[in-house]
């Protein structure tokens, strides 16, 4: 049975939730989660059920029932993560206009949580990532120290640094000189590498540069 990203990317997110809270999510958590319309969930959802991947109970909340764990072996054949912003200096992350991905083939690990953001701008030089570079990122709400991260500021801007471990992210400012400290207030990921592309194709830098 193959099934398309968007399909993977809901099956495996249900089996997380089910494996953390033993039971299922509702349609709203999906909608959240994948940043869609509920009436979008429930097309996804019905496809799956037309393949046999699940099974829904009428007039149940959390009514999914999982009945072909086969994505498990599948989820790894994922070639592709979405764009979802644009990372600009001292902005809020922009939307793109369009659904957006990279086929990133086996060089990154791909699971739900792991999603790219497209820089735009050349205030990331003195981390040696340029205008047009692709961050790939984890989501995750927390950051040992050391780990580069995408952090948002209390005044809404997202800015990518160095995690010091308590909350804190040092923001390079410049070649030899010293690095600002800033507190966050979100924690959008870590940063697992780079994508950057020349010519017609993508390059990938594991880890980034402090």
């Amino acid at each position: 049975m193959t099934f398309t990203p968007r399909q993977l990317q809901i099956l495996k997110l249900i089996h997380a939730f089910q494996q953390k809270h033993r039971y299922s999510p509702t349609y709203a958590e999906l909608a959240r989660k994948l940043r869609v319309s509920p009436i979008t969930v429930f097309e996804h959802l019905a496809a799956l059920e037309r393949k046999g991947a699940i099974r829904r109970r009428p007039l149940h909340a959390r009514s999914v029932e999982i009945v072909d764990q086969g994505f498990l072996r599948e989820q790894n054949a994922r070639k592709a993560l979405p764009v979802q912003g644009v990372l600009s200096e001292g902005k809020t992350l922009a939307k793109v206009d369009r659904t957006e991905e990279l086929s990133l083939g086996e060089l990154v690990p791909v699971s739900a949580r792991t999603f790219l953001l497209k820089v735009r701008g050349d205030h990331l030089v003195p981390l040696h990532i340029l205008d047009g570079d692709y961050l790939v990122v984890e989501e995750r709400i927390w950051a040992a120290a050391g780990e580069q991260v995408v952090a948002e500021l209390a005044d809404g801007s997202v800015v990518v640094g160095i995690s010091t471990g308590n909350g804190k992210v040092s923001l390079p400012v410049a070649a030899f000189e010293p690095s600002v400290l800033a507190d966050w207030s979100r924690l959008h990921g870590i940063v697992l590498g780079l994508l950057r592309r020349t010519g017609a194709k993508a390059q990938m830098a594991g880890g980034v540069s402090d």
